[in-house]
């Protein structure tokens, strides 16, 4: 098949600039400006009815379109301001137990027949090196649509709007005697999916996420010295309201303050430290140490090429002891605000919530139909996410967090039983083995705790365990008033790669006697 030039710049259409804003047609019954209307039951039984022809045991079709924005910013100047929209298909096939997928941007009942029968072909193909029949787990009917839980599209925002709201947080950080610098930055995605597959299921999502994020940056010319802090706060699955419910300019003002402190900050000494963690630290943290690790397709070695597989294996369920007794991890695809929250997964799962480490014991799976029953599950999880119309869809991470304590202890609470420890806020630098086993995290700021109380800012830390040694650590965790709900918006994974967005929500936590390094010591 060849694509015009034309066909391809209709469907990835990119618009650069302020200016240059396409038309949307509008869908009343999804109550939201959108891109090209489709008759998707129509397109889903040419699909359908051509893979079961051809004798698919399972078929499934998703139409995907997506909006995207992103917007950045310097001191006082607007620097970029991007547009984009794609939209396309993707037909995945079941024959004799071996998958066949194939996709086009050219959304006509002719090409979905022509892309099916070739979903097909791909199939049979594989089967020459197929040593085990792909089996599936049952999925319940179902039939609805599912949105995003917002207030305000962002995409309805005025430009201008968008870029005052960064360039104020700029002007809150430069307020700040010190600051030289200032980066911000937003993107949004909106994606919207129908999903139709031969066990009588027909969906449609409409997903809204939004990252805005600034980097401020302090200098002390006598020194030749600097410091920078990022934002602390993270993407959320939630509209344009993100700007005004989180008090964005107060942190900037921040942001711009303790950046001047990390100038004079005092070095870490090296040794054994109790750990005070913040959420918008912890949560990357349980992301690669957690998240990645109860991913199955990683402990079966299905998944090694990005970032290797997991020191967990199907025989540690419901045996290993992961964490302290206090520590309990969920899954949650239903999480209000979650970047990972959805209606359905790409085989039509709904949405739920379950164990992954419960009382410190791993008991759980992150799943897809394929994968549950090589665990003995009778269910899929709804973990089966692909990134694009044109992506073959495969195990993803859910949002997946840790517990607070049931009483709402406070952070002060935590850390008054501290003699000698180290507080830590934000996302730094980070590296962890390909088992998710060994690691090593960094973060924003570091806040020296000496007999239950904050002294003063460290600078140059880093905190070095085991995944297990670490959360059997934890011997404190904060109640609800503690709790947020950080996220990363570009989770890689897979060969060729794709991305997904995922959040992690956390308390506050304690953890004892952690191996601390002076990342600047030679």
């Amino acid at each position: 098949m060849t694509i015009s030039r034309r066909d391809f710049l209709k469907t990835t259409g990119l618009a650069l600039g302020a200016a240059a804003i396409p038309t949307w047609a509008y869908d009343a019954d999804l109550n939201s400006k959108t891109l090209p209307i489709f008759d998707n039951d129509k397109l889903a039984d040419a699909a359908l009815t051509i893979a079961r022809r051809y004798g698919a045991e399972y078929a499934d079709i998703r139409i995907n379109k997506y909006r995207i924005e992103s917007l950045r910013t310097r001191e006082r100047q607007v620097q970029a301001v991007a547009k984009g929209q794609n939209y396309g298909f993707g037909v995945r096939v079941l024959y004799k137990g071996t998958w066949g997928f194939a996709a086009s941007p050219l959304v006509t009942t002719d090409e979905v027949a022509r892309v099916t029968k070739e979903a097909i072909d791909i199939a049979k193909a594989n089967s020459v090196f197929q040593t085990k029949r792909i089996e599936m787990v049952p999925a319940p009917k179902v039939t609805g649509k599912w949105k995003t839980a917002f207030k305000r599209d962002p995409f309805d925002v005025p430009i201008n709007e968008k870029t005052d709201f960064l360039l104020s947080l700029n002007e809150a950080a430069l307020s700040v005697k010190g600051v030289s610098f200032v980066n911000s930055r937003m993107a949004w995605v909106n994606e919207q999916k129908y999903l139709a597959t031969t066990d009588d299921i027909r969906v449609e999502q409409y997903t809204i996420r939004g990252v805005p994020s600034f980097s401020v940056t302090a200098i002390d010319r006598s020194k030749g010295d600097f410091a920078t802090r990022n934002s602390l706060a993270q993407g959320r699955g939630m509209g344009w309201e993100y700007t005004t419910e989180y008090d964005w300019i107060g942190e900037a003002k921040q942001a711009g303050e303790e950046a001047i402190q990390k100038l004079s900050a005092k070095p870490i000494e090296p040794g054994k430290y109790d750990l005070i963690l913040h959420p918008s630290h912890l949560f990357l943290t349980i992301h690669e140490s957690v998240g990645h690790s109860t991913e199955l397709d990683r402990a079966l070695l299905w998944e090694a090429n990005y970032a290797g597989t997991s020191f967990l294996t199907p025989d540690k369920t419901n045996k290993l002891q992961f964490g302290s007794k206090i520590v309990n991890f969920f899954a949650d695809r239903t999480q209000e605000g979650g970047l990972a929250t959805i209606g359905w997964d790409d085989e039509g799962v709904k949405g739920q919530e379950w164990d992954i480490v419960k009382d410190g014991k791993f008991v759980g799976w992150q799943t897809t139909r394929s994968l549950a029953p090589l665990v003995g599950d009778k269910s899929s999880r709804g973990c089966l996410h692909g990134d694009s119309w044109s992506s073959v869809s495969f195990a993803r991470m859910p949002n997946l967090s840790l517990s607070p304590a049931k009483n709402d202890v406070s952070t002060e609470e935590l850390i008054s039983d501290v003699k000698d420890g180290i507080m830590i806020h934000g996302r730094g630098s980070y590296s962890i083995d390909q088992q998710r086993y060994n690691f090593q995290f960094g973060g924003q700021t570091f806040w020296e705790i000496k007999n239950g109380k904050v002294t003063g800012m460290l600078k140059d830390v880093a905190y070095q365990s085991r995944t297990t040694d670490f959360w059997n650590a934890c011997d404190g965790l904060g109640g609800k008033s503690t709790y947020e709900l950080p996220g990363t918006f570009n989770d890689g994974k897979g060969q060729p790669g794709q991305s997904n967005a995922v959040s992690h929500g956390c308390p506050t936590a304690r953890f004892r006697n952690i191996n601390v390094l002076n990342t600047s010591a030679k």
